[in-house]
């Protein structure tokens, strides 16, 4: 390594040693509130299944976190599937519903949809009746209850914009800071100026097309809805922010390293405008949900600003190292440089990926208990994978071409190099693919689906850490149905857990949202729910187990006619 680079080197190592010194005290010291994936229905005034004498002045939902409305978010309908006018509004947990004429006796539907802090939407219905319930209910149409679930183009547009992120990142700080700054009009730097001219247009093209699709998988409305403002006054303001830094950001950083001639300005603009780029994805998502917000938020624009210096610069690596493959002091140089800087990465990479994975998940066991941390687990064991790729590259390739000396040609080594490198990056591409799934799956909206056991009709049976849980439906018809819970711990003795448990009910068309429990004996609780139609209705119950760990399992019940 050259002279001049040696105290930027060992900067650059202290500087990894105390922001991981400092991750590690605010673990440590900072608060142990476990992770709030997205707003979950608290409660609702008047409650689900409620016999009212007359109807309501207006009707309330509370949530555990600040939402935002949709527009024709809300809509009620009678019981024979007729609209009834209303009008809806939210401030910060609270949405309120008004009914704009008057109505006559039997059961009605309120169908809602509202934005998490996460970004994701929350959707589910109420169901009430004035004087007496009505003896049969319509399902509201499909058109009132758009699914939550991720269209496919939205999960590819954030791939291809994350992807394209993290590489030009990385290029622009290869090209800025790697490569020597003698060497301005070298091949290899044309080479890589060459790959950003054609990346940093496509990233930004990527989020800025993740616009619209975002606004039309949160408002639920389809592609004709775009044409109203409301559409897109439905996305936070944060949501425009971050897609025009990282557009801004990566054009550029390339539009400096791009332009001809030496010059040290034009390098920190460059790593600036990265440096932006990289970390503003970061303000959305579901790190904003994560608790404490700011440090969840910190260690996100670490590992996202740690995984494009990796990804950007092994790709770098394979298109400059054959070019350079002659020239053995500067490529011994180049490579040095960066396997510097290449250790303090992995470890960011390794120590931040961590603990977003804590505090977005709450717990250990969602990890094989839910699609969300099944997916997660799959990035880690790829990143495993590239951890050891790149101790093998650093511990026994490099090395290997060090001893070639300056004067000898890499030969072998280099192409060693080129290939490990080249599988690195390729492992890293596929991480990403599965990172991109992530970005806007719900980490609670399939917890268990697939786990619990069923003892016999009305009663299933499950597992919930290592707590056992019989949940019973009666009489598992449609109509006034009661809902059980019972808990118990390892030694088969009742169990209370930190807070009771928690419960709402849903079906493949409604979400009655969450249903209040009451004690009835240690370990032992009771709630009373109306199912207004047959078919597959779904029991999401949680459970805090201790400080840190809430896990979430769902129990089906086939329902038949009352």
């Amino acid at each position: 390594m050259s002279r001049d680079r040696a105290p930027v080197a060992r900067r650059l190592v202290r500087l990894v040693a105390v922001l991981l010194t400092g991750l590690v005290v605010a673990l440590t010291v900072g608060t142990g509130a476990p992770a709030s994936a997205h707003a979950d229905l608290v409660s609702t005034d008047p409650a689900e299944g409620a016999v009212l004498d007359a109807a309501p002045e207006q009707m309330a939902f509370t949530f555990t976190e600040a939402v935002a409305g949709v527009a024709d978010g809300v809509q009620v309908f009678d019981a024979v599937g007729g609209v009834v006018p209303s009008s809806s509004a939210v401030k910060g947990k609270v949405l309120t519903v008004g009914l704009d004429q008057e109505v006559g006796d039997g059961t009605y539907v309120v169908v809602w949809r509202v934005i998490s802090e996460d970004g994701h939407p929350v959707s589910g219905s109420l169901s009430f009746s004035i004087g007496a319930a009505s003896e049969t209910v319509q399902v509201p149409p499909a058109a009132a209850t758009p699914t939550d679930d991720v269209p496919w183009t939205l999960t590819a547009a954030r791939w291809l914009g994350y992807v394209g992120l993290l590489l030009c990142v990385g290029l622009a700080w290869f090209v800025a800071a790697v490569l020597p700054a003698a060497d301005d009009d070298t091949r290899a730097r044309r080479r890589l100026v060459r790959v950003l001219r054609v990346a940093a247009p496509l990233t930004a093209v990527a989020w800025l097309v993740g616009l619209p699709l975002t606004a039309l998988y949160q408002s639920g409305g389809g592609a004709d809805s775009l044409m109203q403002s409301a559409a897109w006054s439905t996305m936070a303001s944060t949501e425009y922010v971050v897609a025009a830094c990282v557009a801004l950001g990566v054009l550029l950083a390339t539009l400096m390293v791009g332009t001809a001639g030496p010059g040290r300005t034009r390098g920190r603009v460059a790593l600036a405008a990265a440096v932006v780029a990289a970390c503003a994805p970061a303000l959305t998502g579901h790190t904003r949900a994560a608790s404490p917000e700011a440090l969840v938020v910190g260690v996100d624009m670490l590992h996202l600003l740690a995984g494009s210096v990796w990804l950007g610069g092994l790709v770098a690596l394979v298109l400059v190292l054959p070019v350079l493959a002659g020239r053995g002091p500067v490529a011994a140089d180049v490579l040095a440089r960066f396997s510097t800087v290449a250790a303090g990465v992995l470890a960011v990479l390794v120590v931040s990926g961590t603990v977003l994975a804590w505090r977005i998940m709450g717990s250990l066991t969602a990890l094989f208990d839910t699609g969300y941390g099944r997916l997660l687990a799959i990035k880690i064991g790829v990143a495993l994978l590239v951890v050891a790729i790149a101790g093998w590259n650093r511990y026994a390739v490099l090395p290997r071409v060090r001893a070639a000396g300056p004067s000898d040609d890499l030969g072998s080594g280099a192409r060693l190099v080129v290939r490990a490198a080249a599988t690195e990056a390729v492992l890293l591409v596929v991480l990403l693919l599965v990172t991109g799934m992530l970005v806007d799956r719900n980490p609670e909206a399939d917890r268990g689906a697939d786990s619990a056991g069923a003892a016999e009709p009305g009663v299933q049976t499950g597992m919930l850490g290592e707590h056992a849980v019989e949940v019973t439906l009666d009489p598992l018809a449609t109509g006034a149905n009661t809902v059980s819970v019972s808990t118990r711990d390892a030694a088969g003795e009742p169990f209370e857990g930190f807070d009771a448990p928690r419960i709402r009910v849903e079906s493949d068309d409604i979400d009655l949202g969450e249903i209040a429990l009451e004690s009835i004996a240690p370990g032992e609780y009771a709630g009373d729910v109306v199912l207004p139609a047959p078919g597959t209705w779904r029991v999401q119950m949680s459970l805090r187990v201790s400080e840190f760990d809430n896990p979430v399992q769902t129990f089906a019940f086939s329902v038949g006619d009352g």
